[in-house]
């Protein structure tokens, strides 16, 4: 009685088996179908890099204006930085006697507003020109990835 107990426990592990086997190779062959289905997307590699080229171009030619705007932008804050600056140091001077305490700090401060507006503009520009390089060397290792 166990013999047979035995041999109906291991039909029915068979026939599983034989039903999970069956199903894993059908869909395995599915899987393949979808992947090979549609070979029209892989048609022109060619057309999709001199795309990208151009896409690639009108990036490089965007990013290289933005950042000649955002430079004079920095320049022209510069420039209104220094002005305010001197125009308040004239005000001061207008204001008080000649050689004062209050005069000298006017004219030190405004030559310490318009050294921090140099420096400030310098690294600003500096961090636009890194960007715009930084924008430049992704699209050409994007279009070096479409050429290849």
């Amino acid at each position: 009685m166990k013999l047979n107990y035995l041999t109906k426990r291991l039909s029915t592990a068979r026939r599983w088996m034989a039903t999970t086997l069956l199903c894993l190779v059908a869909i395995a062959f599915v899987w393949q179908g979808a992947f090979f289905s549609n070979t029209s997307a892989m048609a022109a590699p060619f057309a999709s890099s001199i795309a990208a080229a151009d896409l690639g171009d009108k990036i490089q030619d965007k990013a290289s204006t933005d950042a000649g705007r955002a430079k004079n932008f920095i320049r022209d804050t510069e420039d209104k930085v220094k002005e305010t600056a001197k125009t308040n140091a004239a005000k001061v001077d207008r204001a008080t006697e000649d050689g004062s305490v209050a005069e000298r700090k006017a004219k030190k401060d405004a030559a310490t507003i318009e050294k921090r507006a140099e420096e400030d503009s310098a690294r600003t520009q500096k961090a636009v020109d890194n960007t715009k390089n930084a924008v430049e060397r992704a699209v050409d290792s994007i279009k070096d990835a479409f050429g290849n």
